[in-house]
């Protein structure tokens, strides 16, 4: 790795959640003026993941961390740090999110615990901000939890936004000992002048999106924080075995993939019958790679902010 810095904290596993509801956007394209193709080519997405309407953000996290302990042992009185990413919270997020996640993982009182409100680029943004902290206050183990249940905010008249967003949630489980993935470098990003691109109106509390100009701004600014994450990790796009770009539609992945010149099978679209799942949308992927052990994974995320945030996973050959 040469001068690179990696984190001593680092990514044991993920456990995931998605509900079993799923909404059949092939079934109700007429409802919007679309066709098939506009959904399969542009959108990418077939169905849509949808919760309950007695789940609440902190159910999904639990659900998640469920299915992380069905992997692995890890005794809950371990753990240190818990730190739930979203921008939908409990009712009206007070209190905070992850001090309910705490209570119903019947977690100890010696437990840090706080959200971070952010979008599609919160997953980037949460690794390296568990990793410092744990690092900087000698924790050992740390849960990073991302939910965002769009299906909250979402105006179903909508096409924009209601053939895009389905709900669910991940569990990073981040620890000193035996991680099998380290952060390199990370990058970020943010625009507060775009915030109106993608926003949830103050009086009808639902969500808004210009498509366009997400999409715009996508093109003109990750591709640039991309080579340039490469460049300070000492790597090219040919030390890359994965890029896991943030699933906002397959329309921008695919041209994503193709400004950067980068492989088609090294640059998955996996989130056809699930949806964008906002900060979920890269430990989704991540989760069914770890098995597979890549070298190198680049992860970018992307969206509402307008925020950006890029960095790479390194596996360490020790312990995995």
């Amino acid at each position: 790795m040469g001068s690179v810095r990696e984190s001593a904290v680092g990514i044991r596993t993920i456990g995931s959640y998605l509900p079993e509801e799923r909404v059949d956007n092939l079934a109700r394209i007429a409802t919007f003026g679309k066709d098939e193709v506009f959904v399969k080519e542009k959108l990418g997405f077939t169905k849509l993941a949808r919760k309950s309407t007695d789940e609440e953000t902190s159910d999904l996290c639990v659900k998640a961390c469920e299915n992380l302990l069905k992997q692995v042992d890890l005794p809950l009185e371990e753990v240190d740090c818990l730190i739930v990413c979203t921008q939908n919270p409990d009712a009206a997020g007070l209190p905070h999110t992850s001090a309910i996640v705490h209570a119903k993982l019947g977690l100890g009182t010696s437990v840090a615990a706080f959200d971070i409100s952010l979008g599609c680029s919160g997953y980037v943004y949460g690794l390296s901000v568990i990793c410092s902290f744990m690092e900087m206050n000698g924790l050992s183990n740390g849960l990073l939890f991302t939910a965002d249940p769009y299906s909250k905010v979402l105006d179903s008249a909508d096409y924009n936004t209601e053939l895009l967003f389905g709900d669910g949630a991940t569990v990073t489980w981040l620890s000193r000992d035996k991680p099998c993935y380290r952060l390199g470098r990370s990058l970020f990003s943010t625009n507060g002048s775009g915030q109106g691109a993608i926003h949830v109106d103050s009086e009808e509390r639902k969500v808004h999106m210009k498509g366009r100009s997400v999409f715009t701004f996508t093109m003109k600014v990750v591709p640039q924080q991309i080579k340039a994450c490469l460049t300070a990790n000492d790597c090219t796009v040919d030390d890359v075995d994965r890029f896991l770009l943030h699933q906002g539609s397959k329309f921008i992945v695919d041209n994503m993939t193709a400004s950067l010149g980068l492989p088609v099978e090294k640059t998955p679209f996996m989130a056809a019958e699930y949806g964008n799942t906002i900060s979920s949308s890269i430990p989704m992927m991540l989760k069914t790679l770890l098995d597979e052990r890549p070298e190198k994974i680049l992860i970018s995320g992307f969206g509402v902010g307008l925020s950006w945030a890029t960095s790479l996973l390194f596996r360490d050959p020790d312990n995995c």
